[in-house]
């Protein structure tokens, strides 16, 4: 698998894609969606990500809640912050799902995000296809991403996230996920003023140890660069230690713009 520059089309019927500019592994397997697809810049993949306890300019940008610890993600020149029991992942690294999707040169589509952080990373463990190799799934995953393409904060929030929901819980299956009807305003403890809607399933036919529905939230705003983005946070729905959506809203308050984006 190599990195790549994402451009989304439309794989999922209903969603209307915005298109994406992380980077996107190639896809060279089979199957349904991957578990998350980790891709480092020299676009070498691992299953698992590495993650320190601060990094990326921790000595630089203090979180603005005590005792939690702080993400950036330079590329786009965004900033935020996780609770203390989070796992920041190391920098460059960038985190999301592929599947199958015969309208693609490929055959597959994909949605990336950097400036991740996990939420009980090993909360779920199992090898469904009997292969000896295990994969561990996260109870949540919050990141964010390019929102190349888009018309305002609305259409970014509101398009955005059933693609993690479908990649991350339903894939195949794609009637099981609802989306917000409208957009909710938003203005976070920094002053980034955009948009965030929610898209979650419900009883979605899957099989295998980790399944289970889904749930995502994405807020669309600005950069300093005046580049339309997205922070979004997905995560295991109906689950035992679900995480609160109160403390996703509460992470999401913390959003802020950092220096110069480094890319765009």
């Amino acid at each position: 698998m190599a990195a790549a520059a994402v451009v989304l089309a439309a794989g999922v019927t209903g969603f209307l894609v915005l298109g994406g500019d992380d980077e996107q592994p190639e896809a060279k397997g089979k199957g349904g969606a991957s578990p998350t697809v980790s891709v480092e810049p020299s676009g070498s993949v691992s299953s698992s990500s590495g993650t320190d306890d601060n990094p990326r300019d921790a000595e630089t940008e203090k979180p603005t809640v005590a005792g939690w610890k702080v993400v950036v993600n330079p590329k786009w020149g965004i900033a935020f912050d996780v609770p203390a029991d989070w796992e920041v992942q190391s920098p460059g690294l960038s985190q999301g799902f592929e599947w199958e999707d015969k309208e693609q040169p490929d055959g597959y589509d994909a949605i990336i995000q950097g400036g991740t952080a996990e939420y009980k990373s090993k909360w779920c463990t199992s090898d469904d296809d009997k292969d000896g190799k295990t994969d561990d799934t996260s109870l949540a995953v919050v990141g964010s991403k390019g929102a190349e393409g888009a018309k305002n904060t609305d259409e970014i929030a509101l398009n955005t996230p059933a693609w993690w929901v479908f990649g991350g819980y339903t894939e195949p299956d794609r009637k099981s996920i609802t989306t917000d009807k409208k957009a909710t305003p938003f203005t976070t403890a920094s002053g980034v003023e955009g948009s965030y809607a929610w898209a979650r399933s419900t009883n979605t036919p899957q099989k295998g140890k980790c399944a289970s529905d889904g749930k995502a939230i994405t807020f669309g705003f600005k950069n300093s660069n005046n580049d339309y983005v997205s922070w979004n946070l997905y995560g295991a729905r109906g689950v035992k230690d679900e995480l609160p959506e109160a403390t996703v809203l509460q992470i999401l308050a913390t959003v802020r713009l950092h220096g110069e984006p480094t890319g765009g």
